[in-house]
């Protein structure tokens, strides 16, 4: 009877896994407004001397799984049926969000130098929003902004290391529950509960703690050569 039980309860858990992408997928696109397509995912049953293989043609890809493949990003897109679609024949995709547009974009940057960051803005009261982690780097999720924006708001920095990345328009990030070839990604601050769209700072309320951090640990804070 225990072992029949303990069956039921692994398919159980198995289902409940099988479509965690899906339903954080349209959540993402249906209820909060953000296009998303599946990325590329990672090998089952290949490994690199890095870690998993990426399922793209790429045998030297350099972040595997964490990436568009097929479909294009071009295809990102809000419609539930396409959606379904899409993680109906691939439930274990990774989920990945088209930044820019009408939906978020996000600046990120070593694990160790986004800890520190977010306690700096911490310290402050800053309200955040969204930020998402992955075992080595972390991004915040802010409202959108355009090249000549973001170029204008770089330009008065004294400096800006090069370990931080900006996704804005034609950019894209992982989004939870994906796993990608550096592991588990993850909310670190995840969007309020029941909140139809989740709220998103400027990018200028934390670009300075970012930049502060990044410059002032370390390594930026990573020990990636990318």
């Amino acid at each position: 009877m225990r072992e029949i039980l303990g069956r039921r309860r692994r398919l159980r858990f198995r289902r409940k896994a099988r479509t965690a992408h899906l339903d954080a997928a349209v959540t993402i696109a249906v209820e909060w407004g953000w296009p998303v397509l599946p990325g590329a995912g990672l090998r089952a049953t290949t490994r690199t001397a890095a870690g998993p293989a990426c399922s793209c043609p790429d045998p030297d890809c350099v972040v595997p799984g964490a990436h568009p493949y097929d479909p294009g990003l071009l295809a990102a897109t809000t419609d539930e049926r396409m959606i379904r679609w899409w993680w109906t024949r691939r439930p274990d995709a990774p989920v990945v969000l088209a930044t820019g547009g009408r939906a978020p974009c996000a600046v990120s940057l070593p694990a160790v130098a986004g800890a520190r960051a977010l306690a700096a803005l911490d310290a402050t009261g800053m309200r955040l929003g969204p930020v998402v982690a992955t075992p080595t780097r972390w991004s915040i999720l802010v409202a959108p902004y355009g090249l000549e924006r973001l170029g204008e708001l770089l330009y008065a920095k004294d400096s800006v290391p090069s370990s931080l990345r900006f996704h804005g328009e034609g950019g894209y990030l992982l989004l939870p529950p994906s796993v990608a070839g550096t592991g588990q990604v993850r909310w670190e601050r995840a969007p309020l509960a029941g909140s139809a769209r989740p709220w998103l700072p400027d990018v200028e309320a934390v670009v300075d703690a970012l930049i502060e951090a990044s410059t002032s640990t370390p390594g930026g804070g990573s020990r990636l050569a990318y």
